[in-house]
């Protein structure tokens, strides 16, 4: 079949790009696919970053008119949503030499059914805390900005009704269901690479701490929680591990680093196979951002056999099967679950084999081949 997949970059990072790289992997093989995108893809930095193997000839790219992808540059905002419309107002053109329109970037309206992948509702008027800017700041603007985009882009309820909805976790299909009254198949995304098994014997009790450097992710959280657990006679070690997403944030995180460095290192930008080969050596993890949509860095951490603690919000209560004695609403109830953890071997078994079993779901491979089953049934 051809497929027109439409996503303003896969560019990393990011969740929605990464899930759009792999719809890219997953199809490529078995249909002719061609990317509408406003940037066009650096695949050697993909695949370096999303454990992908891209290659030019997998796709035919089109690339947006030239006005469309300096509109970011030319005003102090991303008009992401914007971008959204103008690009679905060219997919519209596209859409008659496509038998599968599809896109990893939330809710679309293609003019007929097609396949959308929701990581957060766009069109839910409420933004999640992480996503709000100086310019979410006046609601009749906004709310002037989205009929605009609509209008633009063609994108009604009932369009967006009329597509298949999949969503990264149970979390989001049920803000979709409320903001859309539709039901969503769940396909978590995917954590690309291969994590070596490590014996627990052979690993170090030391926690890792994964994903982007930016303020939302909460690393001092992580710091003084282990502060504690050092505090109460635990000599654990932490690992710190992201990219730069915010450089005044990333600074305070190096000094926070330094100040501590007889425990905890602070890693950036490490390739996959370095990444990998630091997750298995630890036993465990700690994730402190609030109401994540997924939280595919737990995924990951759990994926390369680490026992992860997660705060009682948002995507990451799914990853972990909301087992209790991994979830905390406090720094102070995190600290008297990892120490429990920490001072019993068999909760450490327990929750070794708990973690194992669902691990699977969040691979690549299970997300290709859902994903194709998907786009072959269509």
């Amino acid at each position: 079949m051809r497929v027109l997949l439409v996503q303003p970059s896969i560019a990393p990072p990011g969740g929605g790009n990464l899930v759009a790289a792999w719809m890219l992997e997953a199809l490529r093989d078995e249909h002719r696919v061609t990317l509408l995108t406003i940037e066009p893809p650096d695949l050697a930095n993909c695949n370096r970053f999303f454990g992908t193997s891209l290659r030019a000839g997998d796709f035919d790219l089109r690339p947006a008119p030239p006005l469309l992808r300096r509109l970011g540059a030319l005003t102090p905002t991303p008009l992401a949503f914007l971008k959204h419309a103008l690009l679905l107002r060219r997919a519209r053109r596209l859409a008659p030499d496509h038998d599968v329109l599809m896109t990893a970037d939330n809710e679309a309206d293609f003019g007929r059914p097609g396949i959308q992948y929701v990581h957060y509702p766009k069109l839910d008027p409420v933004r999640p805390e992480v996503d709000v800017r100086w310019y979410h700041g006046s609601r009749a603007v906004m709310a002037l900005y989205y009929r605009a985009g609509r209008r633009l882009g063609g994108i009604s309820d009932d369009g967006v009704r009329r597509n298949l909805t999949l969503v990264n976790s149970a979390f989001i299909a049920a803000r979709i269901r409320a903001l859309h009254g539709i039901e969503a198949v769940v396909l978590h995304p995917p954590v690309p690479g291969d994590f070596p098994a490590v014996p627990w014997e052979a690993r170090e009790d030391g926690f890792v701490a994964l994903g982007r450097i930016s303020p939302e992710k909460r690393l001092e959280d992580v710091v003084e929680i282990l502060r504690r657990v050092r505090a109460r006679g635990e000599p654990v070690r932490l690992h710190l591990v992201g990219t730069d997403d915010d450089t005044g944030y990333t600074a305070r995180i190096r000094r926070l680093a330094a100040a501590d460095a007889a425990w905890i290192t602070l890693h950036e930008n490490l390739a996959r196979p370095d990444l990998a080969a630091l997750l298995v050596r630890q036993r465990y993890g700690v994730h402190a951002m609030a109401g994540e949509h997924f939280g595919i860095a737990v995924a990951e951490m759990i994926r390369a056999g680490c026992v992860v603690f997660v705060p009682r919000t948002g995507g990451p209560i799914e990853i972990v099967g909301d087992d209790n004695r991994l979830l905390f609403s406090s720094l102070d109830e995190a600290v008297e679950h990892i120490v429990a953890t920490l001072r019993d071997p068999a909760r450490q078994a327990a929750l070794r084999g708990h973690l194992a079993a669902r691990a699977e779901r969040f691979s690549a491979a299970h997300f290709v081949t859902r994903m194709r089953e998907i786009v072959r049934a269509w």
